[in-house]
């Protein structure tokens, strides 16, 4: 880091201090602040500001390990109602921030931009008793059960009937076969995104690095891999050159995460982006990692239990959903 952008780094954690008596009086702006050195942390890669206020750096570590929750498939805390705005939903665990954009071609993209204090606040839920059950329903009716903030489809793993699978949902394996026509994302228990092209090194995943597989999904295609837009192969699956509504999830940042929907302004199935430029659009939103999931009349976005997106019709049972919840319990909210 050079020295004037230390020096400046050095003044602005200064006046957060100075500013500290001010806003414990105000606990919005108090809560912002705390967002906002994360942020300025995470970016130190000298550790110049661990230095200079070690007291906050520790508070940071303290407060991500406060809020947290099982790594299993039961439901997240109940998210606080009053909390809940147009734009997206904010405690001391979670923020949402919901945007929409105009693109060609009458799409809409639906984005929602998410920053979690836990990777364990990245969940996901199936409608079977257990990750090897078929069993499908309607994610409108899962997301309230799971106390879903926000929550998107998953990658339908029910309706893939080859016998090479790559699926495991909060740490429980449904299978761990490879398919070498098929990209595979794993997320860690750092809530970490790993993508593996045609599933290459998918299953030494854990052997060479050390991590535990939290959550796998193979539909794919992998969109940006490190930093950079995937080039996608025309005879993927599931109709990668047509134009139909897609859904993909990516990471930006350490427990910082983006999901977007390309929607459509006159809700036609025929109306939508290709693989291609779904790829395109994640790496300008800044994706470190991004996947396409399921897509098509299974796109759906909930946000406290409505839907964002442009329905297509009756809603597509499908087996699985990828959801975002806050862990703050209830017994907090006033506090």
């Amino acid at each position: 880091m050079k020295l004037p952008v230390r020096i400046l780094l050095g003044l602005l954690c200064a006046a957060l201090v100075l500013a500290a008596p001010f806003a414990l009086s105000a606990p919005n702006m108090l809560e912002d602040a705390q967002w906002e050195l994360i942020d300025i942390l995470d970016a130190d890669e000298s550790g110049l500001l661990s230095f200079l206020i070690p007291s906050a750096a520790a508070e940071v570590v303290e407060e991500e390990s406060t809020y947290s929750l099982p790594v299993d498939k039961s439901a997240g805390m109940q998210p606080n109602p009053a909390l809940f705005t147009e734009d997206g939903y904010e405690d001391a665990s979670i923020r949402v921030q919901l945007e929409t954009r105009e693109g060609d071609k009458d799409v809409i993209w639906r984005i929602a931009w998410i920053e979690i204090a836990s990777p364990t606040q990245l969940r996901t839920a199936y409608f079977g008793k257990n990750v090897k059950s078929d069993k499908t329903d309607y994610i409108s009716r899962l997301a309230p059960k799971m106390n879903a903030v926000i929550a998107i489809n998953g990658d339908n793993y029910g309706q893939e009937k080859a016998k090479h699978s790559f699926v495991v949902r909060m740490g429980e394996v449904r299978q761990k076969k490879l398919n070498k026509l098929k990209d595979i994302l794993i997320i860690d228990e750092n809530g970490d995104f790993h993508i593996f092209l045609n599933s290459a090194g998918a299953d030494t995943f854990e052997k060479d690095t050390g991590h535990t597989i939290v959550n796998a999904f193979m539909f794919g295609p992998a969109l940006v891999k490190e930093g950079e837009a995937v080039s996608l192969k025309r005879e993927y699956d599931f109709n990668p050159n047509g134009r139909q509504p897609r859904v993909a999830i990516g990471q930006l940042d350490r427990l910082s995460y983006v999901i977007v929907v390309a929607d459509n302004a006159k809700g036609l199935n025929t109306v939508g982006v290709t693989h291609q430029e779904l790829a395109q659009f994640m790496h300008e939103l800044g994706c470190q990692q991004a996947y396409n999931l399921d897509g098509g009349n299974s796109s759906i976005m909930l946000y406290n239990g409505k839907m964002v997106n442009n329905k297509v019709g009756q809603e597509r049972d499908v087996t699985d959903m990828i959801y975002f919840a806050t862990a703050v319990p209830p017994e907090e909210w006033e506090q």
